[in-house]
């Protein structure tokens, strides 16, 4: 079947989603996991739901996930030359083009009317271009970028907290064209009687991508900041493992401050599990003391929700997307963004056990508020706003 075949002998409104990466892609995380859980719940009796990204590798060319229709063609770069011509080939038929911004974006105030435009974004780059890439890629892409947003201000919009639209209002976006729709969790919350027990030794863990942005160095650091002070502690890092990340930037400060670091089950004080089963990564965050992410930006943070949802609170920087998941702190605790802010914090987990259970117990029930289901009557109302 031709691509553009799809489009035929149907009377709903059809949604053509573009993205750099889907739910299959090798590197895909939670933006992916977002995208997808909000697209399946479109309601299809009355919406056609195609999504187009680049193909990365081993991935089907065409393939209908939860009543979605993926397509995947090109690279990063020419899926955007691919959409464009696929859309100018179906645009009668098609009535709404949302625009995934994940620094990566498809410029479709160039090439779509502003009618069928929905701009969908989680998070700014700001600092992370200068964590991320080397002078003068970092200056020219943060120059850059407030003027690329801009092209999308009169845009409706799909962002995942108030950290982002606050970002979006103050370039000049209409607070009442964005529409918040959250991350969620993909299990059930955990009955309290089903919390693990905590760790003899207190164990911190991180969850997620191995990147610069995300801090894991400074986790490790904060480790070594309490093992200087006495306080034993350990620290889990949960996620894929990668090995030139953790010899370039990990390794070197478990020197600085005499860390071990071991596989799982070592008696290390940074254990590094690799990749875990969804279940053992469950039981590692609720039986760790907290989990620690600290992330100067994110959209949201899942795991965060996660380990809330399993009986353990976070400790966090005071960063954009990264404060709404602990409710400003409500729900978690904030610290500055530097590894002294961090171990301080850390250390209150471990001495003050009646702001821990406070706090505990708020992020479990902040957490237990974000499920995906819980999305689509917002879906529902998002799309009667915009006219479809």
């Amino acid at each position: 079947m031709r691509y553009h075949d799809l489009l035929k002998s149907d009377s709903r409104v059809t949604i053509l989603a573009l993205s750099w990466r889907d739910i299959k892609s090798p590197t895909a995380g939670g933006a992916e996991v977002h995208t997808h859980e909000m697209l399946k719940r479109i309601d299809r009796a009355f919406y056609r739901v195609i999504h187009i990204a680049a193909r990365y590798g081993g991935e089907k060319e065409s393939e209908l996930i939860d009543g979605v229709q993926y397509l995947r063609k090109g690279n990063p770069a020419s899926v955007i030359w691919y959409a464009f011509s696929y859309y100018q080939r179906n645009r009668k038929k098609i009535d709404l083009v949302i625009d995934q911004c994940n620094t990566h974006r498809f410029f479709t105030p160039l090439w779509v009317p502003r009618k069928k435009r929905i701009f969908y974004i989680h998070q700014l780059t700001r600092e992370i271009w200068e964590i991320n890439l080397k002078f003068p890629w970092s200056k020219i892409g943060k120059w850059m970028e407030n003027g690329l947003l801009k092209l999308n201000r009169r845009d409706f919009v799909i962002t995942v907290s108030e950290s982002t639209k606050a970002e979006l209002i103050a370039l000049g976006y209409h607070a009442d064209k964005i529409t918040i729709i959250p991350n969620g969790i993909s299990f059930v919350p955990w009955q309290k009687e089903q919390w693990k027990e905590k760790e003899q030794v207190p164990a911190f863990v991180y969850a997620g991508r191995y990147a610069a942005y995300k801090g894991i160095g400074i986790a490790v650091e904060s480790i070594g900041i309490l093992k200087r002070r006495g306080i034993p502690a350990k620290l889990w890092i949960l996620g894929k493992a990668d090995r030139e990340y953790i010899k370039t930037h990990l390794l070197p400060v478990c020197r600085t401050y005499g860390i071990k670091m071991g596989k799982r089950d070592s008696a290390s004080e940074v254990i590094i599990w690799g990749y875990v089963s969804e279940q053992e990564k469950l039981e590692l965050l609720s039986r760790a003391k907290a989990l620690v992410f600290p992330s100067v930006r994110e959209g949201w943070g899942i795991p965060i929700t996660e380990a809330g949802a399993v009986g353990t609170p976070s400790v966090v920087f005071d960063s954009p997307g990264v404060r709404d998941a602990v409710d400003w702190g409500n729900a978690g605790y904030l610290c500055g963004c530097n590894s002294e802010s961090l171990a301080e914090e850390m250390e209150r987990v471990l001495q003050d056990e009646v702001l821990y259970e406070r706090k505990r117990e708020r992020a479990y029930a902040f957490s237990c508020r974000f499920l995906w289901d819980g999305n689509e009557e917002k879906i529902r109302k998002f799309l009667k706003q915009i006219g479809n």
